[in-house]
């Protein structure tokens, strides 16, 4: 299939790369009169520098800010971010060796600074440092500030030569097991936005990091996806996917966010094109997002990636069930999983003693309400009833669960309550 008219071609490649985007930069839509706020109409200030976690964000509000370096198995150097405790020591809660550690996991698309975009009263990251815990933020590989490895330069193929089964694999227990041993060898709770649910699920179904992780909170969860609701993403996933990337020319295993981003400044600048019908189509209409911090998003995503992930995540749209990633023939799925199609990772085997609190919205096309009982559906199924617990908001978009003005008081007090009581 080739797109010849060019706003549709536009149209076409936002759906194919920014699959899973993890926020509605144009427009917000006020919670109380259901109205738009105009992005393009009212540009957002110009940022001179990018976003830097520890500078710019955590350390201008006075709070204190670590930099880590976690090297994974297979050689990437993955930058870690840690706040210690809140901006006032005096009334902070604890000290450093009562302090549970928390590990907040990004999804995709952007990194650890999508979780203090806000001011301390509203961003997840400062709540949790004031509220008393050892705060730690995850930047997956190919990340603006996890781009680093020990032989590979982001300029070799090689190096983008990933998808989402890696991250799980490499990335994730490589930061868990740095922060277990940094915090005194305590178990560590864990909050994820939609990829960073999906690599953990994928984690417990192997019965992997269960001796790292004292809780898990889900935020989004992504695991079906063959039931979403967005058109676009759905379009990008049924069309054959390495083709289509073969022929604009861009190598498969090339990162995306640049290419995204100029893709998303064309689309959003094209007086033609109504940027909110775009994004809501892919990710859902998100309810409560104010000015500022979605200009803090712009600012700041998208955060590169590989295709191979994008085309990983595409297989998940267009078939059942949750696999690893399909080489695209019996013999080279045979080289490396021994078996001609991709082995499943079975969530139904998740251990029914870990306890998880997933939270999902009735307007998340991504995570989408259909995937999402299906998931809980697997999960709550054999789970122990004390160590399972379920939020939905049915107003709630994607990227509100990150950033709306409201999410302190609907989502981010009931997940502290969840922690205090496990």
């Amino acid at each position: 299939m080739i797109l010849h008219n060019s706003m549709a071609t536009s149209l076409f490649l936002m759906s194919l790369l920014m699959l899973l985007l993890d926020s509605n930069p144009c427009t917000a839509l006020s919670w109380r009169n259901n109205s738009l706020v105009d992005d393009i109409g009212i540009p957002c200030p110009v940022s001179p520098h990018p976003f830097t976690m520890c500078k710019s964000e955590a350390e201008a509000y006075g709070y204190p800010c670590e930099d880590h370096k976690v090297t994974t198995e297979d050689g990437y150097i993955l930058s870690l971010k840690r706040i210690p405790h809140g901006h006032d020591t005096d009334n902070s809660t604890g000290d450093q060796k009562t302090r549970q550690p928390i590990l907040l996991f990004h999804g995709l698309f952007v990194d650890g600074v999508s979780w203090l975009l806000g001011t301390p009263e509203q961003s997840l990251g400062f709540i949790l440092a004031d509220g008393g815990f050892d705060v730690w933020l995850a930047n997956t590989r190919g990340t603006n500030t996890s781009r680093k490895h020990t032989s590979l330069s982001p300029k070799d193929p090689a190096f983008w030569d990933w998808s989402w089964d890696q991250i799980a694999e490499y990335d994730l227990p490589a930061v868990l097991e740095f922060v277990y041993h940094h915090t005194g060898r305590q178990k560590v709770h864990y909050i994820g936005h939609s990829l960073g649910t999906l690599i953990i699920l994928a984690a417990f179904s192997e019965h992997k990091l269960l001796h790292l992780v004292r809780s898990a909170v889900l935020l989004c969860p992504i695991a079906y996806l063959s039931r979403t609701r967005s058109d676009l993403t759905r379009l990008a996933a049924q069309m054959f996917l390495a083709e289509a990337v073969y022929r604009i020319g861009i190598h498969e295993f090339n990162p995306v966010g640049k290419v995204a981003a100029q893709l998303l400044a064309k689309v959003c600048g094209d007086p033609k094109i109504d940027c909110h019908d775009v994004f809501s189509a892919l990710a859902g209409p998100d309810c409560c997002l104010n000015k500022s911090t979605t200009c803090a998003f712009m600012l700041h995503a998208p955060q590169p990636t590989s295709m191979r992930n994008l085309i990983h995540l595409s297989q998940m749209v267009r078939s059942e069930g949750v696999r690893r990633y399909d080489y695209g023939n019996a013999k080279e799925n045979m080289k490396h999983y021994k078996q001609p199609h991709p082995p499943l990772y079975n969530l139904s085997s998740i251990p029914t003693h870990v306890p998880m609190l997933l939270t999902h919205g009735g307007q998340d096309f991504l995570g989408d309400v259909p995937d999402t009982r299906h998931l809980l559906k697997t999960l709550v199924r054999n789970h122990d009833s004390d160590n399972i617990e379920v939020q939905y908001l049915p107003d709630y978009a994607h990227a509100d669960f990150v950033i709306a003005y409201n999410a302190p008081r609907l989502v981010y007090e009931p997940m502290v309550d969840f922690f205090q009581r496990h």
